[in-house]
């Protein structure tokens, strides 16, 4: 199993409900493929970097997981089919990316645990 990081970017005219809507069907597919899901991060609300379909801003998520190459192609599909997503990027990463993303992970995780206390 390799690991992969997604990053895809919904409609800014979807409601907080139908925004998780859209990310759990994402994971959900994911789970349902057999990957595991190691990271899952929202972005929030950002401008883009250039007007996509007359829209200036979107919903950004991040999702890290494990999986065969084969889900790539499904979960690639069923975002193209899915009119709430403006954009996407799926890559995998190599053994630097993935020991980075782990230190990321990390240190978020101690800022947090520092911001609690």
């Amino acid at each position: 199993m390799n690991n992969y990081e997604t990053v895809f970017i919904l409609t800014p005219v979807l409601s907080d409900v139908q925004m998780k809507e859209a990310v759990e069907k994402f994971t959900g597919l994911l789970k349902s493929l057999g990957a595991e899901i190691v990271n899952e991060e929202n972005w929030g609300l950002r401008k883009l970097a250039y007007p996509i379909a007359k829209k200036s801003t979107g919903f950004y998520q991040l999702i890290e997981f494990k999986a065969e190459p084969s889900v790539i192609a499904t979960l690639e599909v069923n975002f193209r089919r899915d009119e709430r997503v403006i954009r996407f990027l799926t890559f995998r990463q190599d053994k630097y990316a993935a020991e980075y993303a782990v230190k990321r992970r990390n240190l978020k995780a101690s800022k947090e645990t520092v911001k609690e206390n």
